[in-house]
């Protein structure tokens, strides 16, 4: 089985579908006994959700549902990266 730390590590790989069988199965099998990486991984997933919303269209208001420090930081990183 894997360590908390190490499902975090392939976390990403996890969600792009990209984990070969036996690792995504250790993987599984790691979420199937760990509450706390299952509400890890619950929270990464809203974070890619909300990122996804966010970025739609940039004309497009930002939804409701999106924390003002998300928005913020966004919008941070959007000025430093034109610069």
């Amino acid at each position: 089985m894997i360590t908390c730390r190490q499902l975090i590590d392939f976390l990403m790989a996890y969600f792009d579908e990209e984990l070969p069988g036996q690792e995504r199965d250790r993987f599984e099998e790691h979420l199937a006994v760990c509450p706390a990486c299952v509400a890890y991984m619950k929270t990464y997933a809203e974070t890619i959700r909300l990122g996804k919303a966010v970025c739609q269209r940039p004309d497009d208001p930002v939804p409701p549902d999106v924390p003002e420090d998300l928005v913020k930081a966004i919008l941070a990183a959007r000025e430093k990266g034109s610069s």
